[in-house]
């Protein structure tokens, strides 16, 4: 199923989303829910598919990206916060910042938590999952090196784009993500080649922090980064179905 989150004159709602258009959820998208039988035909915005207390990041997750950009692949995971405020909505504009130098795009697999999860068993970890979507973790690559750490980096407002909608019947294990930058494919990667899947992902940050139901997982980029300019429009496709477009824009100071 393929679920959305619209902003509409009401306030804000989920959506399933059928051939015919958007069907309003009634309930609670995390617990017990039902849908309205006739699509919906006011105005809406569409937002981000969750919104998120935190977004947790897995660094150098494959191992082709992490040798095109030098790292070790470590014994564990390595991960990194982006924050809320640097979420978007697919076709919202990410701004170019300033101060940056070089912003790169990472096309990538977003896993959203459906419940809470806390020191989650391998066995189970799949039961917390609520849907997948696309993502691209923006990265001001330059800063990235300076700092010799990533918080700044991948921090700045609207550094992370989020899929269209989330799609709930999807199996993990193995679907293509796909980047493209002005219509030319730039990355392409599987995720059958994740070092950490996204099962020992979940469990490897539960057992560190609690995830709550919106929270988001990127599980890493392939190789194929490059750089963005502004102008420039990015999409990302999983599983050969468009999720996700942004346009880059200056940032007016």
């Amino acid at each position: 199923m393929k679920i959305a989150r619209l902003r509409i004159p009401e306030g804000t709602v989920y959506a399933s989303i059928r051939e015919d258009g958007y069907h309003i959820i009634l309930g609670d998208i995390f617990s017990e829910w039902g849908e309205l039988s006739e699509p919906y035909e006011g105005e809406y915005t569409l937002l981000p598919p969750v919104s998120p207390s935190k977004v947790v990041c897995l660094g150098a997750n494959y191992k082709k990206h992490a040798e095109e950009l030098s790292l070790d692949v470590l014994p564990e995971p390595t991960i990194f916060l982006k924050p809320p405020s640097s979420v978007i909505a697919s076709g919202e504009d990410i701004l170019y910042p300033a101060s940056a130098t070089k912003v790169d795009y990472e096309s990538e697999l977003a896993v959203i938590i459906g419940k809470r999860a806390r020191n989650v068993k391998e066995s189970e970890a799949l039961s917390y999952v609520l849907g997948y979507t696309a993502a691209n973790d923006v990265t001001e690559r330059n800063m990235q090196k300076k700092d010799g750490q990533w918080t700044r980096a991948k921090s700045f407002d609207t550094f992370c784009p989020l899929g269209s909608y989330m799609e709930t019947d999807l199996d993990p294990s193995d679907v293509e993500i796909v980047g493209k930058r002005n219509g030319a494919v730039v990355q392409c990667g599987r995720t059958r080649d994740l070092i950490n899947s996204v099962e020992k992902s979940i469990v490897f940050i539960s057992g560190i922090m609690t995830l709550e139901a919106g929270d988001v997982i990127l599980t890493g980029t392939p190789a194929g980064i490059g750089e963005l300019s502004v102008g420039d429009l990015f999409e990302v496709e999983i599983d050969g179905a468009l999720m996700l477009t942004n346009r880059v824009v200056r940032e007016e100071v």
